[in-house]
């Protein structure tokens, strides 16, 4: 590296993908959502502007800060690092890099006219800026190529509710296409009463991600009860789009379908199990403490241009909560056709 030479900030473009990726896959802080491929997901599958600069000295990148333009009347006006994902914010080598990216950033927010700028996950980069600390917390836990040991690792109430799945005769396969994924997945989350993603976000990610992404699906007797999208990368697993439907519960279906990615991807050599971030005192934090994981609290900071308050844009906002109970009970074709083209602006 080229320690003496000036920092240059440059945006992604084709030519410096391969090389934005060896940065990922070689810095310590990189997560699957820094990788180069979700500029070209979030603009296909969502129709944003993305920005992703990189910093470099010399011939070396050193640090990455990618962002989303997410701009809405419901929503507001955000740039995100990164926007669609749990994580990627920026990763630099020094401080030096991080300054340089930001000089970029203050004039785009300033042309945008964001109300504010969010770096999501990893550690505090401005403790001045405000900052959720207790909101998110993520769950991740060592597994082993003996799949017997994984087991054997899942606290016993929670390992009989895998044994009652597998008692039952559940299988898994692998899909290759996202078919019945997104069937299931708009299922569950109309179920909770959040807008849907499009099938042609999972199309996407499929397209550009290739073998580092696959979809687990749980039969029950020839009939998907459970499916799951994954993301591989480097020696974690991270089970991220999934959902199980009614037939699901009597047989422990969801809890199956955990299981069966973590026991293959444990024989294929993966060392961790990522099982992503959940709120504070919902049940899906509760159900993944059931499995023996620690929560690790995120970070989530905010430079607020145009207000004084963090946006407060999830379930438990207590405006949203008549818009939720009344999106559970619409039928599910309908839930399907328009709640993408309300997902598109949560960011």
């Amino acid at each position: 590296m080229s320690n003496g030479a000036p920092l240059v900030v440059k945006l992604l473009d084709n030519e410096a993908i391969g090389r934005w990726d060896t940065f990922v896959d070689g810095c310590s802080d990189a997560t699957f959502f820094h990788r180069a491929g979700w500029k070209s997901v979030i603009e296909r599958a969502f129709g944003h502007n993305c920005y992703f600069f990189y910093a470099e000295r010399g011939t070396e990148i050193v640090g990455l800060l990618p962002l989303v333009h997410v701009k809405s009347l419901l929503f507001g006006n955000s740039l995100i690092s990164t926007g669609f994902t749990v994580g990627g914010g920026p990763i630099t080598l020094d401080s030096g890099a991080l300054a340089a990216l930001e000089e970029e950033l203050l004039p785009l927010a300033e042309r945008l006219k964001v109300d504010h700028i969010e770096y999501r996950g990893g550690n505090s980069q401005h403790p001045d800026w405000a900052q959720k600390t207790n909101l998110y917390a993520n769950f991740v836990r060592e597994i082993d190529v003996n799949s017997e040991k994984n087991m054997l690792a899942i606290p016993r109430k929670q390992r009989a509710m895998v044994r009652k799945g597998i008692n039952a005769g559940l299988t898994s396969i692998v899909d290759d296409h996202p078919d019945r994924l997104h069937h299931i997945y708009a299922t569950s989350v109309r179920n909770l009463g959040t807008p849907v993603f499009s099938k042609k976000l999972f199309e996407t990610l499929l397209e550009i991600f290739g073998s580092d992404v696959d979809i687990v699906t749980i039969e029950n007797d020839g009939a998907a009860i459970a499916s799951v999208m994954n993301f591989y990368f480097r020696n974690k697993v991270l089970p991220y789009y999934g959902g199980g439907t009614f037939d699901a519960r009597p047989v422990a279906g969801n809890d199956f379908m955990y299981w069966e990615v973590m026991r293959r991807a444990g024989e294929r050599g993966f060392t961790q199990f990522d099982f992503g971030r959940s709120k504070l005192g919902t049940g899906a934090f509760s159900f993944k403490k059931n499995w023996g994981f620690e929560p690790m609290p995120l970070t989530y900071e905010y430079m607020l241009r145009k207000s004084d308050n963090i946006p407060v844009i999830n379930p438990t906002n207590p405006k949203y909560r008549l818009f939720i109970e009344a999106w559970k009970r619409l039928p599910l074709p309908i839930a399907k056709f328009v709640g993408p083209m309300i997902s598109r602006n949560l960011g």
